[in-house]
């Protein structure tokens, strides 16, 4: 396993549909290794493929006290309610903006192993579930923010000091998308 280098914004790789992914071998397993680890080093809550350079469709997630959950392929299938929320992003460091999300969220992908499972998420997992499922179509939070002068730059020490991550925290949860 290794840390992977996250990719900021603006580049390109960020801003491309990825690939499905045809079948989970033993390089896919590698690469899903290589991104948990990745996660845990940037202290954050999700990450998808694209954000270390792959472009392909997968998402790792890794909400406090849970076990990590990957989705390979995951799709949208049901989203419900309307919410404004303050977000941020391991690919644009140091920045949050207020965007909008939906109350809850139902996907279903193929997990590590490659059997279908849907997960549904409200609050902080439902958020991270259409982050980075946007990530997946070369979408930034960025992209939805309610007005452009909600982005705001942050004091990484004090957000530490806040949340005790590194970066910037999620809506009212800790934790980095």
């Amino acid at each position: 396993m290794s840390v992977r280098e996250i990719r900021c914004y603006p580049d390109p790789v960020l801003h491309r549909k990825a690939k499905r992914v045809p079948s989970v071998d033993r390089g896919i397993q590698e690469f899903i290794d290589d991104m948990l680890e990745t996660l845990h080093h940037a202290y954050g809550v999700g990450l998808a493929a694209p954000q270390v350079g792959v472009s392909l469709r997968i998402v790792v997630i890794q909400m406090p006290e849970q076990e990590p959950v990957v989705l390979i392929n995951p799709e949208v299938v049901k989203r419900s309610g309307e919410r404004e929320i303050e977000e941020g992003c391991l690919s644009i460091p140091g920045y949050r903006g207020i965007v909008k999300r939906s109350i809850s969220v139902t996907v279903k992908a193929r997990d590590r192993q490659g059997k279908e499972i849907r997960l549904k998420g409200d609050e902080l997992l439902g958020q991270t579930l259409e982050h980075e499922l946007d990530h997946l179509n070369g979408v930034l939070y960025i992209d939805h923010l309610v007005d452009k002068t909600t982005l705001h730059k942050i004091e990484l020490e004090e957000e530490e000091e806040k949340t005790g991550f590194q970066s910037a925290a999620v809506g009212s949860s800790s934790g980095e998308i």
